[in-house]
């Protein structure tokens, strides 16, 4: 069986003058209230979007009409944003 050819050129490094000076190590955590507001605008997203449904369109606000979904919606989507900027 023929040996294979041994690699003759070194492995490329960037110059440290181009690398990024801010390094993952570098970067804060995110803040305490970040995870907690996400999670609660989660679940009071859901908790809407479902008194809306089983309130037969009455509940939360009544006035509202559809825009009672935009609310639920609204806030989950918020917390996927929030949830996006997560350390």
């Amino acid at each position: 069986m023929p040996k294979s050819q041994v690699r003759k050129k070194k492995v490329y490094t960037p110059p440290t003058d181009v690398r990024p000076t801010a390094t993952a190590a570098t970067r804060k955590p995110s803040p305490v209230w970040l995870p907690i507001t996400a999670v609660a605008l989660i679940v009071g997203g859901i908790g809407w979007l479902v008194i809306y449904y089983l309130s037969e369109q009455e509940y939360p606000v009544m006035s509202w009409g559809y825009w009672n979904l935009a609310v639920g919606f609204g806030a989950m989507v918020t917390s996927l944003i929030l949830l996006s900027r997560w350390r």
